[in-house]
């Protein structure tokens, strides 16, 4: 029996519980374990807490054998290589930006001055460039909790991962799904990192069968520009990258935390990296370095 270790909230294990099922599919028997990590006891704001808040603890359980697999949301995950593990993307979901208001309401209709809830800086800076006038609120807390401050009245609207959404059963709670030319995605949203120990050849043989080709070259190409700014995942920074089988096509973005600059780029090409590298270089030479700090 595989032991799949997942954080506790519904959206983790709901996702953990895909990857089990899709073991499942493959003839092996895998079953949830439940790790709680510093971002589910901590409520000060992820950006303080530190890059890998959601994920070292998972790791850690990984490399003590107490579990066999580790799910994470990709877009969590450090930049930097970890060499003790094997890391695979398998389907990919939604990677767009969705906001949940009150009354059915879109991003352009709210009202002046209303209240919207997001924490991280790439979303805030993002808002603040389409919509300067709002009052953009601090949030934390699972999907449940932040919809829920909707519910009550205390924020006129949210802003989540669609993905998120779709996996945990509330997509047609969006009261607007944005194209990423219009807002950026964190790097890898929507891809999952299923890792297990480099070592261990019988995990690594199951977790290889759930391989995304597609997903994997996007969210690699997509953090690697995260890896060159050597920026976390707190950091403004966005990515969206497509490939048609043959060529990336990869967007990235860096935004001043006031709203006041926004600089995107572009590049193609057949390797990830190199795509990657390519972005963030023209984003650096363009003054965007001082936005990462």
């Amino acid at each position: 029996m595989l032991k799949i270790g997942t954080r506790g909230s519904n959206l983790a294990t709901t996702q953990s519980g895909h990857v089990r099922d899709a073991i499942a599919a493959t003839g092996h028997d895998a079953e949830l374990s439940i790790v709680t990590t510093a971002g589910d006891i901590s409520t000060a704001p992820v950006e303080r807490i530190g890059v890998g808040v959601f994920t070292s603890a998972l790791r850690d359980a990984l490399y003590a054998g107490e579990v066999d697999i580790a799910v994470h949301s990709f877009k969590d995950l450090p930049s930097a290589y970890e060499p003790r593990t094997h890391l695979i993307v398998p389907r990919r979901e939604n990677c767009r930006e969705a906001l949940i208001a009150r009354d059915g309401l879109t991003l352009a209709q709210l009202p002046e001055g209303a209240r919207v809830g997001t924490s991280a800086p790439r979303r805030v800076s993002q808002l603040r460039a389409l919509r300067p006038d709002l009052d953009i609120r601090p949030l934390r807390g699972n999907i449940e909790t932040r919809m829920g401050y909707v519910t009550d009245g205390e924020l006129d609207a949210v802003m989540l991962a669609f993905a998120g959404l779709s996996r945990a059963g509330y997509g047609e709670r969006a009261t607007e799904v944005f194209e990423p030319s219009v807002f950026m995605p964190a790097p890898a949203q929507g891809a999952l990192a299923v890792e297990c120990r480099v070592d261990d050849s019988e995990t690594r043989a199951v977790i290889d069968q759930l391989v995304d080709p597609t997903a994997t070259i996007c969210a690699a190409a997509e953090r690697q520009i995260l890896a060159t700014l050597q920026a976390g995942c707190t950091a403004p920074v966005a990515s969206y990258a497509e490939f048609d089988g043959q060529t990336i096509v990869l967007r990235g973005g860096v935004f001043a935390p006031d709203g006041s600059a926004q600089f995107v780029e572009t590049a193609s090409g057949a390797d990830p990296a190199e795509v990657g590298h390519a972005v963030a270089a023209q984003l650096l030479e363009r003054g965007a370095g001082k936005y990462l700090t």
